[in-house]
């Protein structure tokens, strides 16, 4: 892997950047739709493509789950088990091992119940890996601990040390010379606790590094803090991630604080609940009011449902509890978040970030 900063801001931190890998380049700032169990939820590979993906994202802990990562190996990897032929990301587990109840957390890794067969399932560095090599993603996260929010220091101190630990056991456990390997940022909400993760990290020489532990509910302000306090210490010349992120305001803000990359599933989990995003908003098409509406979800978006369908068309589909009404509302989604990024892409290279975001943000938020 090879990453490229081709363009700093002249008001902001903002950067436009090139990042190569064996299954294409990716141009940064991005957004990665995730596919968690290897699929993009009602959308096929093609049409994803068609939006404008670049690189997606899919989970270590539901493919470890099922179908198992030495099937995925057996059908030749990720990219050809998925039929995606870009890029490709796997996330560690770490957060979903996090979000699970009753799982137990030690020194050396996570216990938890399988949850098909109940039965007790190990998670550690070394197996992080393993099961990360044998999917085969182009980019790979090493296994952190995902701290809560809120949380006392003293929890965060000793968590952030294990977090670093662990990238260090991940580092020594990782083989494939084909992925490159991000560190995790982990520390909570305290600056200096974010400040000795990412030197210790940066020690370790990764490819890349990722800012974790900002979704777990700490709201955008807290989310516009950590990630100001952290990005200054991670280099310049390697890729930033920020794990989790989110919404269209929450990008911006992120990307204005010198972040590259983001993920999320709420493009699709929104879409599948008739939630829209607009350049004037967001929009709920079960609402009464877009029965009779026949103009397109946005009048000026590109994407194919809004090229040949109307918001009367479906708030019927959802109405009816069609699956086409999840399939159009995906795409149009994905597509929405896709061109934003593009357009925040143009905005650096012509200096002018701080304004298409102010603009976006006065449009956006007053339809919100």
């Amino acid at each position: 892997m090879n990453f490229k900063l081709n363009k700093k801001d002249k008001n902001t931190a903002a950067r436009r950047g090139t990042l190569t890998t064996s299954h294409g380049t990716i141009e940064t700032p991005i957004f990665m739709p995730v596919g968690t169990h290897a699929a993009m939820k009602a959308m096929t590979p093609q049409q994803v493509k068609e939006c404008g993906a670049q690189i997606i994202l899919s989970n270590t802990y539901h493919l470890h789950l099922r179908p198992g990562e030495s099937l995925v190996e057996k059908a030749g990897g990720l990219h050809k088990f998925m039929a995606w032929h870009g890029p490709i990301l796997t996330d560690s587990g770490g957060f979903q091992v996090f979000s699970l109840p009753n799982k137990r957390i030690t020194e050396d890794g996570a216990y938890f119940k399988h949850e098909i067969t109940g039965e007790e399932v190990f998670l550690d560095p070394a197996r992080a890996m393993a099961i990360q090599e044998a999917l085969g993603a182009d980019i790979i996260m090493t296994f952190d601990e995902c701290i809560p929010y809120p949380c006392d220091k003293q929890y965060a101190a000793l968590s952030t040390r294990k977090t670093i630990r662990w990238a260090e056991a991940c580092k020594k456990a990782h083989t494939r010379k084909d992925q490159a390997l991000f560190g995790i940022v982990q520390g909570s909400v305290f600056e200096d606790l974010r400040a000795m993760c990412a030197k210790e990290l940066v020690q370790m020489d990764f490819p890349g590094y990722a800012i974790g532990g900002v979704s777990v509910g700490e709201g955008l302000e807290l989310l516009k803090k950590v990630v100001a306090m952290t990005a200054p210490f991670l280099p310049e010349d390697k890729p930033r991630y920020l794990m989790g992120v989110g919404l269209p305001e929450d990008i911006l803000e992120s990307v204005e604080r010198g972040m590259d990359m983001f993920d999320c599933v709420i493009p699709t989990r929104y879409a599948r609940s008739a939630t829209l995003f607009t350049n004037r908003g967001r929009i709920r098409l079960t609402n009464k009011n877009y029965r009779r509406d026949f103009y397109p979800i946005d009048p000026n978006c590109g994407c194919y449902a809004c090229q040949n369908f109307t918001r009367a068309y479906l708030h019927h589909l959802f109405n009816a509890n069609e699956v086409l009404s999840a399939i159009l509302a995906s795409i149009h989604n994905v597509h929405f978040y896709l061109h934003m990024m593009a357009d925040i892409r143009r905005a650096i290279e012509e200096d002018r970030f701080a304004e298409y975001k102010r603009g976006f943000l006065e449009g956006y938020l007053k339809g919100k």
